[in-house]
């Protein structure tokens, strides 16, 4: 379908036995993104060098720090308008939790996107969220309207911030 809707899953979910490149190629898979293909690449090569560097390399060979970059940048060669992003620290190293997170915020406010992310880093997850939810077993116990207001709530300093 032609909605706009892109979700990196938790596991990254790549094609192992394809390169980075046909990977992302994958990924631009609506109208809108084919005839940006050239336009998106960059921007993905830009926010992950890495990848261009190794854009011949098979997928399954990267370490999963690398496969989440893919996972990501997989994502936003389909030129989304709503980015559902589950768990994107999942298995990175603290500076590239951070690069991911920081790159999903740019695309964001680049592109005026909408994400809706599960992450339970709690200080990574503030960095881009306009409104949070705290669930607990299934439920909502609480929504916040900006950082601050999540901060303070005593949910998040129990769950989140080990106060």
């Amino acid at each position: 379908m032609n909605l706009g809707i892109t979700l990196v899953p938790e596991g990254r979910r790549l094609f192992p036995k394809l390169t980075v490149e046909e990977n992302l190629l994958l990924g631009a898979y609506r109208p809108d993104a084919r005839r940006a293909i050239g336009s998106n690449i960059e921007f993905c090569y830009g926010a992950f060098p890495i990848l261009e560097e190794r854009r011949r390399q098979l997928a399954g060979n990267m370490s999963g720090g690398e496969q989440q970059m893919l996972a990501v940048a997989r994502a936003l060669m389909s030129a989304p308008r709503i980015l559902l992003v589950d768990e994107p620290s999942v298995g990175l190293a603290p500076i590239l939790v951070s690069r991911v997170i920081s790159k999903i915020k740019e695309l964001k406010e680049r592109y005026n996107l909408t994400v809706l992310m599960a992450e339970q880093n709690f200080n990574q997850a503030v960095k881009i969220a306009d409104r949070g939810y705290i669930i607990v077993h299934g439920q909502i116990e609480f929504e916040g309207k900006d950082a601050q207001e999540l901060s303070g709530h005593e949910l998040v300093k129990k769950f989140y911030l080990g106060v």
